[in-house]
């Protein structure tokens, strides 16, 4: 099999031979000329980036309400359950979308990455408003599965960015890029917690129609209509990245109609290591979003901090804040100025920090509370928020690792289609992570709530575990990444 990075230059691929940029034979390899920084396609990266911006708004404007909208459905007549729906709910996204990423990866490889990206996107719409919708479990899971299929096109939007940049200005794009996720994670959770049962907050104007009898279509709805005007903004401005070599030789591009196996890429030491570290970062970050959501709903006196839906979205969307802030003053300076691979295990390590604190945040809530109002004391909720800012402050750090790893990623490898593929894997890793982490956090908790397991706190303990195992994980990353960039050198794109 071939995978063709120029007009003049292919390599052959075998289950044996590295999908890296082999430098070896160049006499210049230790003195390598300084190449000029690229201009950023500025304008290619803000619409790239303003449609990705589409899935994590439908994504998180459910989290304020959640539980309260597994609560309406009456799937369940115990309060300590509903973890569990919430979780199964969040777990069917992730199969589905772990069943479509790579063929999704595949495909954009054939037909392009404008017209996947485009389907996927109005597949989300259509999903997010049927969510919304739902009168049943069967509802809920409908519009998860559908949601996760359609989503599963986000590994072809991060290629999209690995094509449109190189080695010289991806410092720049790649933190752009990684802002996406933090601003769908401030406007998804006010969307969620501000709109929903609009009825029941604002009167009549919302009384005896679709939005009364279906408390939480509204921040479905709108969130829907800005995953179409994703659509509209792709459909006139998006340029497709993917341009497959003629026969003649005529055009200008990299790739040929094929691209590595999944075995062949699984045979790449790094690949195979990013893609065991992406599962577990994965894990460990869709675990906190769960996480937290639950103990923040859950009562003080069950190990909680009991608080209303608008107040999580509030909580949630100064999470965002964090990590914009981080994204843009701080990660393209580091970037420049440390190791894309330890920058990736400094993050992680911040994991098993922000779940051994968490427990600390009801313990505050518990000695603060006064018996006659059922509020906290003016002292003990000053140290509860500034103990909250600060898990989310250090669980942000921990998630500049998803940004470095395309860094990673990208460095990797050498032409589109073997970054397609493994950006495909490095998803399927990921999704797989959000297929078993939901489930497991939520029913661990609810069990160590309803058995007073650890005090209530075994959630935390599992945690701190899984996350110390994940540091271990990240180690292989340097070592690899450290080995294949002495001996590959980056390739230039034409």
């Amino acid at each position: 099999m071939t995978v063709s990075c120029s007009d003049s230059d292919t390599s052959s691929l075998n289950e044996t031979t590295p999908l890296l940029n082999d430098a070896q034979h160049d006499p210049e390899d230790q003195d390598p000329p300084i190449q000029k920084a690229t201009p950023l396609p500025i304008a290619q990266l803000l619409i790239v980036c303003a449609i990705r911006l589409m899935d994590p708004i439908a994504f998180t404007q459910i989290f304020p309400y959640i539980n309260e909208f597994i609560a309406f459905l009456k799937l369940t007549d115990d309060p300590s359950q509903t973890g569990f729906y919430s979780g199964l709910v969040e777990s069917t996204f992730a199969v589905t979308q772990f069943l479509a990423i790579y063929q999704w990866s595949k495909l954009s490889n054939k037909i392009g990455r404008r017209p996947v990206i485009m389907v996927g996107t109005f597949g989300v719409a259509l999903s997010t408003m049927y969510f919304g919708l739902s009168s049943s479990l069967t509802d809920l899971l409908l519009s998860r599965a559908i949601g996760g299929i359609f989503g599963g096109t986000v590994s072809v939007v991060q290629s999209v960015v690995g094509e449109i940049t190189d080695a010289s200005n991806q410092a720049a794009a790649f933190p752009i890029y990684g802002l996406v996720w933090p601003i769908g994670g401030i406007t998804g959770p006010f969307i969620g917690g501000v709109l929903s049962n609009p009825a029941e907050k604002y009167g009549s104007i919302f009384q005896n129609s679709v939005f009364s009898r279906h408390p939480y279509f509204l921040p479905c709805l709108v969130a829907g209509i800005i995953a179409l005007s994703g659509v509209l903004i792709g459909y006139i401005y998006l340029e497709e990245t993917l341009r497959k070599k003629t026969r003649n030789g005529s055009q200008d591009s990299f790739i040929d109609d094929r691209e590595p196996t999944l075995r062949e890429l699984l045979s790449i030491p790094i690949i195979r290591a990013l893609s065991i570290s992406a599962f577990a970062l994965n894990f460990n970050g869709t675990a906190f979003d769960v996480l937290f959501v639950l103990f923040c709903y859950t009562p003080i006196k069950d190990g909680g901090l009991a608080f209303s839906p608008s107040t999580i979205g509030f909580t949630l969307s100064s999470s965002g804040l964090i990590s914009s802030a981080m994204q843009i003053f701080i990660m393209p300076v580091i970037l420049k100025r440390i190791e894309a691979s330890r920058i990736y295990n400094i993050s992680i390590a911040a994991w098993p920090i922000v779940f051994a604190i968490i427990p600390i945040l009801n313990v505050i809530a518990r000695h603060g509370l006064v018996e006659e109002t059922g509020n906290l004391d003016v002292w003990s909720n000053v140290k509860l928020w500034t103990g909250i800012l600060f898990v989310l402050a250090i669980s942000k750090v921990g998630g500049m690792a998803y940004s470095v790893s395309l860094i990673l990623t990208k460095s990797n490898v050498s032409t589109p289609a073997v970054l397609a593929v493994s950006n495909g894997v490095m998803s399927c890793s990921m999704s797989l992570a959000r297929i078993i982490s939901p489930a497991l956090a939520s029913s661990v908790f609810a069990l160590s709530v309803e058995y007073h397991l650890l005090g209530g706190y075994f959630w935390a303990l599992m945690m701190v575990c899984f996350c110390l195992l994940a540091c271990c994980l990240g180690r292989n990353i340097s070592r690899l990444s450290k080995s294949s960039l002495t001996h590959h050198k980056p390739q230039n794109r034409n």
